[in-house]
């Protein structure tokens, strides 16, 4: 029987990574997942930052989250649909073009010492981060076989977390190395800006002549192997049960996210005695440790059910963050590091769950479970008003996001 690419026929060779042809565009959406990582972490060391130069409370520099992670949920669906007419490149042009606009802005921003105008700067950024997150996951899967889509999206996620630890080494070392208290010269911050800018636009100008060859749909094609089969075509995508808990479990888990990211450096500094350039450096460490958890994680589940780690990772989390609020020294900081270890695997493994057997659903309901990243936008506002008297005891807030993550992974992840 000779070899076909039609649906369902059975390959005689295992199916590629990626096909020759897709290679630079492979190259060149890849780097936006680690450039996203940069900007988002980077928004961490700018709540510190701002802290110090702008006079804000912690309270109200929680509104660097509150800027980017509310892009999320603002520019999800219309960045879906702008890809859907417009196809994947044009996607990935319009958000690096947002990227860069919003990186630019800074600099006046910058001159005016206005945080208000930082915060549309960064919401303008955060909205070219979103369209880029949207368009990046299937434009990766759609670059070779679609037996191999998770690979490469794995692959491209691996340099995420890459970019996760880049962000606060650039910038501790250009934010926080020479603060000097009282100072208000934002230089540093409009410097660095207009490096990223520069950079982005370059990367868009490069890849607009890139021609990009004809892509494999990956939910085109139906494979009985990797194919989501709804067993129950007759209900609405809000009838799933599952999918709804989805929804819920990642709203919670990016709320715990960014909150924890938000007031890692105040931790530091406040209860370990580091200056903030050393709490900066920490967060380098916290951001390898998940990256290490990913790996670690994706070997644990050929032995233990995805579903049932993810209740592990979410227990385990319960755990640090009541060892982090009693402020232990070393025993706490050390929790706080790990948060980011069991942090690791709950994004795409709440995803995956959430979209298992949702058949002609699955691109909706992916939609939606994105959109889930509002969350980071709300949660910093509550744990700094409490940082604002004790930061350890911020800590205590997320415990309500990894019980709501625990319930998912052990009961409600379930397809009825």
């Amino acid at each position: 029987m000779s070899n076909q690419s039609s649906a369902g026929t059975v390959h005689a060779s295992p199916p590629k990574f990626t096909d020759k042809k897709y290679l630079i565009t492979l190259v060149f959406v890849t780097s936006l997942f680690m450039f996203w990582g940069i900007a988002i972490t980077m928004g961490d060391v700018l709540n510190k930052h701002f802290q110090h130069v702008l006079s804000l409370t912690k309270t109200q520099s929680a509104f660097v989250q509150f800027a980017i992670f509310g892009a999320y949920g603002v520019m999800g669906i219309p960045a879906g649909l702008f890809m859907k007419r417009f196809g994947y490149k044009n996607g990935v042009l319009f958000g690096l073009t947002l990227f860069a606009v919003g990186s630019f802005l800074f600099v006046p921003a910058a001159a005016a010492a206005s945080f208000p105008f930082f915060g549309g700067a960064l919401f303008i950024l955060g909205c070219g981060l979103s369209t880029l997150e949207t368009v990046a996951h299937p434009f990766v899967a759609s670059l070779g076989d679609q037996r191999t889509s998770d690979m490469r999206i794995n692959f491209a996620q691996a340099f995420n977390a890459l970019g996760t630890i880049i962000g606060p080494a650039v910038g501790s070392y250009f934010l926080l190395r020479n603060n000097v208290e009282g100072s208000t010269d934002l230089t540093s911050v409009k410097t660095l800006y207009i490096v990223i800018g520069s950079v982005i636009a370059t990367i868009a100008v490069l890849f607009s002549f890139v021609k990009v060859p004809a892509l494999i749909d990956p939910h085109g094609a139906v494979d009985p192997a990797v194919a989501n089969v709804d067993t129950h075509p007759e209900r609405g995508l809000f009838q799933h049960r599952h999918f709804k808990w989805a929804v819920l479990a990642q709203f919670f888990n990016v709320a715990a996210q960014a909150g924890t990211w938000a007031f890692f450096i105040n931790y530091g500094h406040e209860k370990m005695g580091f200056s903030d350039a050393v709490a900066g450096n920490y967060m380098i460490i916290f951001f390898v440790l998940m990256l290490t958890g990913r790996f670690v994680g994706t070997f644990l589940m050929r032995f233990i059910a995805p579903h049932s780690l993810l209740a592990i990772f979410a227990a385990c989390n319960i755990v640090m963050c009541l060892i982090i609020a009693q402020s232990l020294g070393w025993p706490s900081f050390i929790a706080l590091l790990m948060l980011n270890f069991f942090f690791s695997i709950m994004f795409p493994t709440i995803f995956s769950l959430g979209l298992k057997n949702l058949g002609a659903h699955t691109q909706q309901a992916s939609s939606f479970i994105s959109m889930g990243v509002v969350g980071g936008a709300f949660f910093p506002f509550a744990m700094g008003a409490v940082a604002e008297t004790n930061v350890a005891h911020a800590y205590y807030l997320p415990i309500i996001c990894y019980a709501v993550i625990f319930l998912f992974g052990y009961k409600y992840y379930k397809v009825l």
